[in-house]
């Protein structure tokens, strides 16, 4: 890994994305340290000191995922969750709603459409969740004896709500901006970038806890999650292909053997993120009414217990195959074989093939959900056992470890792709 890292910055193209993407994390980093106006000093402190942030609940799986912004109350202090949470509930009503599914299949211009009303939609889940988020701190703040606004007034919160909210549309925008002109997906990068922020605070909790159990299992675990990680994202099953000899003008095309890789997880981390965002809501919700019935639901779904673990088990498996069937089509698969002349052997072309690669496919997703929902839920319910506060689990590290193949993977493409010499020289 480390090569190839070097080997890019040899190439001016692949240098010149790799420090815009640095460059775009930084400010990205440093958003996460800038206070919005209309917040006390005081007020984010008495905040911080309450503990409602390293507690477990879902406030301090929120805080990950913003890199500590949520905690301090800054500008980026939302995320990139909304804008997540609105790509979910956009690629959700594409099954359901015809006129997004007839947009989804116009190709380009239909994806441009459907990335609109993601962006839209993102504003409206800012706007309402940042409301929230001000009249939920400020209950904490006023018991604590310490004003988190001054003065309270609707300017000061309407301040204080569009600024979080054009935080999140600058984030938005980055990302989309990584994703164009830098290497690897820009959102994926964003979120990892927030987790790998706080890994100094983990290992310093981890090394300082009392349980020595915990201090013993932590490093073996971690390693046990990358290299499980490591081997199911690089695992595939190889489809023989076989090309006819073609007539193409006066040419007669040499026909030829190749295979077609299904990857055992298709789907990447992507379920995960997915799973997270959905299993994060109904707490916020309770987390915002602020009501006894609520803080008992928001505590039912605390990211450290049963219930939260056993929904985004689900979760994550649902979306696996959700999202494997989104970049995957069976039927388009077989088309294009039956176009150029391809076929599996033994199988026929057409229709037969279209089946036979949705059963290997359904077989391949099978074991990849079961194993995302595993490597997700099994380090927290360990660390659970150990009673230690360290929140870094099995969802962090396969976000994390996920992400930095995929982007490696890009890294090499890229290489290949101003490298090749090909066999003539």
């Amino acid at each position: 890994m480390l090569s190839t890292i070097l080997s890019a910055f040899t190439v001016a193209d692949i240098r010149k994305k790799l420090l815009f993407t640095a460059a775009i994390l930084a400010l990205y980093r440093l958003g996460a340290y800038i206070p919005v106006p209309g917040v006390s000093a005081e007020g984010v402190e008495a905040l911080r000191r309450q503990q409602q942030f390293s507690d477990g609940g879902v406030l301090q799986f929120l805080n990950v995922f913003s890199g500590g912004g949520l905690s301090r109350i800054a500008l980026f202090a939302l995320g990139i969750m909304p804008y997540i949470t609105a790509s979910i509930i956009l690629q959700l009503l594409t099954v359901v709603v015809p006129s997004l599914e007839k947009l989804q299949k116009e190709g380009e211009v239909g994806q441009q459409r459907i990335t609109q009303y993601t962006r839209y939609l993102t504003v409206g889940l800012a706007f309402g969740q940042a409301i929230g988020y001000v009249f939920l701190f400020k209950s904490f703040t006023d018991d604590a004896g310490a004003p988190l606004i001054q003065p309270f007034n609707a300017g000061t919160v309407f301040l204080i709500v569009l600024s979080l909210t054009a935080g999140t549309i600058l984030l938005m925008w980055m990302g989309e901006l990584i994703t164009q002109r830098g290497i690897g997906n820009g959102i994926s990068l964003m979120i990892f970038a927030s987790i790998v922020a706080g890994l100094p605070n983990g290992i310093s909790q981890w090394w300082n806890s009392d349980d020595q159990v915990f201090q013993v299992m932590m490093p073996f675990l971690a390693l046990a999650v990358i290299a499980a990680v490591v081997f199911v994202q690089e695992g595939q099953r190889r489809i023989p292909i076989q090309y006819a000899k073609r007539v193409i003008g006066r040419r007669m095309t040499q026909g030829g053997q190749t295979y077609l890789p299904l990857r055992v997880n298709m789907a990447g981390v992507i379920p995960v993120i997915f799973a997270a965002s959905i299993m994060a809501f109904p707490p916020t919700i309770g987390q915002l009414l602020n009501t006894d019935w609520a803080t008992d639901f928001s505590n039912f779904f605390s990211p450290s217990d049963w219930p939260y673990i056993v929904g985004e088990s689900f979760f994550i498996i649902v979306f696996t195959y959700f999202y494997t069937a989104v970049t995957f089509n069976p039927v388009d698969q077989a088309d294009n074989l039956k176009k150029y002349g391809g076929f599996i052997p033994g199988v026929r072309p057409g229709r037969p093939t279209a089946e036979f690669l949705d059963r290997i496919l359904a077989r391949l997703t099978f074991p990849g959900a079961l194993y995302l929902a595993a490597v997700a839920a099994l380090p927290t319910i360990l660390i659970n056992q150990t009673s230690a506060t360290f929140y870094f689990g099995g969802t962090s590290l396969l976000i994390v470890v996920g992400v930095a193949l995929d982007t490696m993977k890009q890294l090499e493409a890229q290489l290949m792709m101003r490298n090749y010499e090909g066999f003539l020289k």
